[in-house]
């Protein structure tokens, strides 16, 4: 058999080339299925792997066989402000070249660069958080910290409360380390978790909460008088307080407020990181830190490290740019989110007048989650509304049900990072879609 990608492929074609093999069969779990199925000979993976799905960069594969056929496809479902433009500024770009010209080609230290933890550590105090550079820990975006955290507190059957809903990866490497993701309520219209029901929802299982604010991919930013009914809640029932905090720098109606500013000594661990707020998304730069006032992180404080020190270190090359992007003028980012703002506001009010349409003012981030009228009787499910949408118009988002089936089952997301002429085509197209589909 052939090795590499191209023996992947044509694993793939021969699974395909049976006469069973449906065509529908487009998740991860699906896919896996029936390669087990059909090629009972192959050699094991884990099932826990085997049902590894991401529904924001799952989709695109549909989307290039739809444009192999010649249609042209307008992509709204990737956030990355990078390809749709924005770049990170010229003083950036050259800390990351003077680095690779000086000799800064070297491991760095696992934990970080020195000089960027402290810096890190300069701006999650002034968000209120009580954290110096020891509290600080760099990481190889936020996903790799997220998962340093998952394997960190999280074992067989031990359930994670996740805000519904939620961006995918967090449920993904809570299943990986054999735990349960549980969805609690939001309410959209008021940007604001259900408290009620996420105390409902804790059980001897439960070990940590998660939240993201802004939230991916709803838009909805906490404010202070829910944080701190979160961080109560923590610090009662002895959770981890996981608080995601990556586009901290993009609100568009009211200053952000992060969870340090109310922290006192509960177990908070803020996630951040360069990708969206500092336009360095390819780069890969995030970082973890831990509350240092809270007396019950020492634990995880003193381990988690050994996860760094295992996988080397980041990029040291990327930690001198990131470096740079906290100590170097500011302005692009207000510039950036101005724009965005625009952009916002244009994509909710056109899906607000579509006929079977609705969508919540996103506070935050740069996507809207617009519900659909009658979902599962016209189309047959979200998944299939985004499906038929990109088959039929050429406009490809994410199926809300991907991002959490209990809260986003029935919804889409929409990315508004693209110019404002790809945006009224696109709504346009969606408008089409959905008189065409009115019954």
């Amino acid at each position: 058999m052939s090795k590499g990608l191209g023996g992947l492929r044509s694993l793939d074609l021969a699974v395909r080339s049976r006469p069973h093999y449906p065509d529908c069969a487009t998740s991860p779990k699906e896919q896996s299925f029936y390669m087990c199925k059909y090629l009972p000979n192959s050699l094991k993976i884990s099932k826990r792997v085997a049902g590894v799905e991401y529904a924001i960069r799952d989709i695109v594969l549909a989307a290039r066989k739809v444009q192999q056929s010649g249609m042209k496809i307008e992509y709204l479902n990737i956030g990355d402000p990078v390809q749709f433009g924005f770049q990170p500024p010229e003083n950036v770009v050259q800390a990351l070249i003077h680095s690779l010209k000086n000799g800064g080609n070297y491991y760095a230290p696992s934990e970080g660069l020195p000089e960027l933890r402290e810096a890190i550590a300069a701006k999650e105090a002034a968000k209120g958080l009580s954290v110096d550079a020891e509290d600080v820990m760099v990481t190889n975006g936020v996903s790799e910290a997220l998962d340093m955290i998952i394997s960190s507190v999280v074992e067989d059957g031990d359930e994670v409360l996740l805000p519904g809903p939620y961006y995918p990866p967090y449920a993904s490497y809570v299943r990986l380390r054999g735990g349960v993701p549980v969805e609690f309520a939001m309410d959209m219209e008021r940007s604001a978790p259900d408290i009620d029901d996420l105390v409902s929802k804790i059980t001897p299982r439960t070990v940590a909460i998660c939240i993201i604010s802004p939230n991916n991919p709803s838009g909805v930013v906490f404010d202070k008088k829910s944080l701190a009914d979160l961080v109560t809640i923590a610090s009662e029932r002895n959770l981890y307080l996981i608080c995601d905090e990556i586009y901290d720098g993009i609100t568009f109606d009211d200053e952000f407020v992060g969870v340090g500013s109310v922290a006192s000594s509960a177990p908070v661990i803020v996630l951040n990181g360069f990708s969206k707020v500092h336009l360095m998304s390819g780069w890969r730069i995030g970082y973890i830190a831990f509350n240092g006032a809270s007396p019950q992180l020492q634990n995880i404080r003193e381990n988690l490290p050994k996860l760094a020190r295992v996988r080397i270190a980041t990029s040291l090359p990327m930690q001198y740019a990131a470096l740079e992007s906290l100590r170097g003028p500011q302005e692009y980012i207000s510039e950036f989110v101005a724009k965005i703002r625009r952009r916002r506001d244009y994509v909710t009010a056109r899906l607000n007048e579509i006929p079977g349409l609705s969508c919540a003012m996103p506070r935050g981030a740069f996507y809207a989650f617009p519900r659909i009228e009658d979902c599962k009787r016209r189309f047959g499910g979200d998944r299939q509304f985004v499906m038929s949408l990109l088959e039929s118009e050429g406009v490809l988002t994410v199926h809300g049900s991907g991002f959490g089936e209990r809260y986003g089952s029935g919804h889409f997301r929409v990315v508004y990072l693209p110019d404002m002429s790809t945006l009224e085509s696109a709504m346009s197209k969606i408008e089409k879609f959905l008189l065409n589909n009115s019954k």
